[in-house]
C-alpha cells in the first residue's frame, strides 16, 4: 500500500527523544568526538583502491562494506532511494570515473524496498501538500529485476562515462544477506 507524502512512518520505541532530530544528531556528534579522539589519518588517497563504484539503496538494513567484503578506501559508495540510476547518480559516477579512476560499477537493489510500494502519486501528493511540484521523479518500480536492468542500461549508455563495459547488477536479499545477480537483456 502506498505511503502518502504527508503520512509519517510509525514511531520507533524511542521516538519521543528523536522526533525533532536533535537528540539523535547530538548522539551522532558525541560518537564522532569519541571516534576522533583515537583517529589517525589512514594516509589514503580519494581514489578507490579497487577502482569500483557501488550504487545502492539508502536502506539502513544494508551494510555494503560488510556484505561485499570491502574495507575503507576500497570503493566509492553512492546511495539513494532505491539505488536507482538517476541524473545525480550519473553525475557521481562520472566524477568517480573521470576524476578518481574507477572502472567498474556495481548496482544493488534489494528485497523489501520502499520504492516497490510507491508511485508517482507520492510526488503529486507532495506537490499538493507543500504547494510546489518537486523537480525530481520518484523513480518507483514494481519489478526489482527489471529496474536493475534499466539502471544497468542507463549506466551503459551514458555518454559521460568512460567505462561502461564492467557494469553488473544485483538484488540483495535483506533476509539472507545474499546477492542475486541480474542478467542484462541483450
Amino acid at each position: 500500500m502506498p505511503i502518502p507524502a504527508s503520512q509519517p512512518l510509525p514511531p520507533s520505541a524511542d521516538s519521543a527523544e528523536d522526533r525533532t532530530g536533535e537528540a539523535v544528531i547530538d548522539r551522532l556528534v558525541e560518537a564522532n568526538q569519541r571516534y576522533a579522539a583515537d583517529f589517525t589519518d589512514p594516509g589514503m588517497d580519494a581514489r578507490p583502491v579497487r577502482k569500483v563504484a557501488v550504487v545502492s539503496c539508502m536502506d539502513a538494513r544494508i551494510d555494503l562494506h560488510a556484505a561485499l567484503g570491502l574495507e575503507l578506501g576500497d570503493c566509492h559508495t553512492i546511495r539513494n532511494a532505491g539505488g536507482v540510476v538517476t541524473d545525480d547518480i550519473i553525475r557521481s559516477l562520472t566524477i568517480s570515473q573521470r576524476a578518481l579512476g574507477t572502472r567498474s560499477v556495481v548496482l544493488i537493489h534489494h528485497t523489501g524496498c520502499g520504492l516497490l510500494s510507491l508511485t508517482e502519486d507520492f510526488r503529486h501528493d507532495l506537490a499538493a501538500e507543500v504547494g510546489q511540484r518537486p523537480t525530481w521523479a520518484v523513480e518507483a518500480f514494481k519489478d526489482l529485476d527489471e529496474d536493475v536492468r534499466q539502471s544497468m542500461q542507463r549506466v551503459r549508455t551514458s555518454p559521460f562515462l568512460l567505462h561502461t563495459d564492467d557494469v553488473r547488477g544485483f538484488v540483495f536479499d535483506v533476509k539472507t544477506g545474499l546477492l542475486r545477480e541480474i542478467v542484462p537483456e541483450v
